[in-house]
């Protein structure tokens, strides 16, 4: 039986690839077309020959809380691409670019002068309570006063079409590897896909990735040694940390492969003696950085580490202190943060956020719990979050509590008509929910993937993204024309 669109409705959300039931939107026409073409039963076959190209790549990922012990995952992704318009993308990427610009404007302020909190932009108390603020960065300088060198902004569209900045992961973003794989898949299950559409690339990432690192490095040296530093390989995004370091041609690392000498360097053990490393791009969360300075009990990382850092004798990326920004309560103000220091309008506004700590906000939140997404300060994942529509009383008197008692660590936003792509399930396309992570690069020179990665609710209805809680992803083809 061939594959019909007949009863795919989108029903009030905004489908990225129908306007309406059985209606195709112009820029994916094409590929419902070829589609339309396809018998069920080759579209299931090329969903598992994808699913086996994964796991023959070792494409994987890790989840912790697995009740059975199964620990390592096949990467989860559905071959149908995501396709956004070049000319809303350019939009995108501007606005992207602005945000990021003003949010290292701020995190460098508030280790500096904190001009935006004496002006009463930004609330002293946020800073007071930041879990991910770092006295020890107090007063240091990193070049060209960047300290979020890689973002992944989470971005989703609601009914009416328009997106939305989600939020911001400033500390050790993960995914990119992903997006690069899924590329790879896509041309080897679809190649005919690639006649009619021309998806602007995105293997350039790792030489912009390789670019950017370099160019903070502190020595002036035709090669600077740039080095990946990771947990190792129990590390959930492991595969990630091993693929990156490959593709750039740089030395994947752990803290006893390198240390700190008496000129306060970092030097890398290697079989023909140490060798200086210019540049650290960092996995480890701040924590686990540097026992000297943060956790005692930390073998992660590299005694000293913060010393040759404040010594200007080495570059990480992303700088010590930067999470301070990737705090659900902090991306509330970023707007705020666009305004103040660039004197412009946002590009992308936030999805409307309600702060607990101001009373007013706080009772509409406490009034209203079953409407609303609750989301604590510092998660990440999609942990810790309660969504309201699909809550249990039970879970809404938790969070009722939570709230009361420590109202600064939570926000609330209203539940989204996220928007919907077509979706492989079993032999037929459905509508699933997804939303959309770019990469954003700052350094000498700022980069951003074309596209990014796509992470879809694999389960009919929800919301839930995450490859953790049984997400997928898909790839995201930023398309400027159309083959005919």
């Amino acid at each position: 039986m061939r594959i019909s669109f007949s009863h795919y409705d989108p029903g009030l959300f905004y489908d990225e690839g129908f306007v309406s039931k059985n209606r195709a939107r112009h820029s994916s026409k094409e590929m419902i077309k070829l589609f339309r073409k396809m018998h069920e039963d080759e579209l299931a076959a090329r969903q598992s020959s994808a699913e086996l190209a994964i796991i023959e790549m070792g494409i994987s990922f890790t989840v912790y809380t697995d009740k059975d012990g199964n620990i390592d995952r096949s990467w989860p992704f559905d071959i149908v691409p995501r396709i956004i318009p070049k000319s809303e993308w350019d939009k995108i990427e501007s606005g992207l670019k602005q945000r990021v610009k003003a949010l290292n404007l701020f995190i460098d302020d508030l280790y500096n002068e904190q001009n935006i909190i004496k002006d009463g932009v930004f609330p002293a108390e946020v800073l007071a309570d930041s879990k991910n603020f770092r006295p020890e960065c107090v007063g240091i300088k990193p070049k060209a006063g960047i300290w979020a060198h890689i973002c992944g902004s989470d971005l989703v569209r609601d009914t009416d079409g328009t997106m939305y900045v989600l939020e911001d992961n400033l500390r050790v973003p993960s995914g990119v590897s992903y997006m690069l794989e899924n590329r790879e898949v896509t041309k080897q299950v679809f190649p005919e896909l690639f006649e009619t559409y021309a998806p602007l690339p995105v293997d350039d990432y790792p030489t912009d990735l390789h670019e950017m690192l370099t160019s903070i490095s502190p020595r002036k040296v035709k090669r600077p040694e740039v080095v990946l530093l990771t947990p190792g390989i129990y590390n959930s995004a492991y595969f990630e940390h091993a693929y990156l370091a490959h593709q750039m041609g740089a030395e994947l690392v752990e803290g006893r492969d390198l240390f700190v000498d008496k000129d306060e360097c970092v030097y890398m053990r290697t079989v023909a003696g140490a060798q200086r490393v210019d540049v650290i791009y960092r996995r480890i969360d701040d924590d686990f950085i540097d026992p000297e300075v943060f956790r005692e009990d930390s073998t992660l990382g590299v005694p000293g580490l913060m010393r040759a850092w404040k010594a200007g004798n080495v570059g990480i990326a992303n700088a010590p202190g930067a999470g301070v920004a990737d705090d659900k309560v902090v991306y509330a103000f970023v707007p705020d943060m666009i305004r103040y220091y660039l004197n412009e309008e946002p590009g992308i506004p936030n999805v409307p956020t309600y702060r607990c700590m101001y009373k007013k906000e706080r009772d509409y939140v406490l009034a209203n719990l079953e409407k609303l997404v609750v989301k604590p300060a510092n998660e990440s994942g999609g942990y810790g979050m309660m969504i309201g529509p699909a809550a249990t009383k039970t879970e809404r008197k938790t969070f009722e509590k939570l709230i009361k008692r420590n109202p600064r660590n939570y926000i609330a936003q209203p539940t989204l008509g996220i928007s919907t792509v077509p979706t492989i399930v079993g032999k037929t396309l459905e509508p699933r929910h997804v939303d959309l992570r770019p990469f954003i690069l700052s350094g000498k020179k700022s980069a951003i993937t074309t596209g990014g990665l796509t992470r879809v609710a694999m389960r009919k209805g929800s919301l839930v993204v995450n490859s953790s809680q049984g997400g997928g992803s898909k790839d995201t083809w930023i398309v400027s024309d159309v083959r005919k």
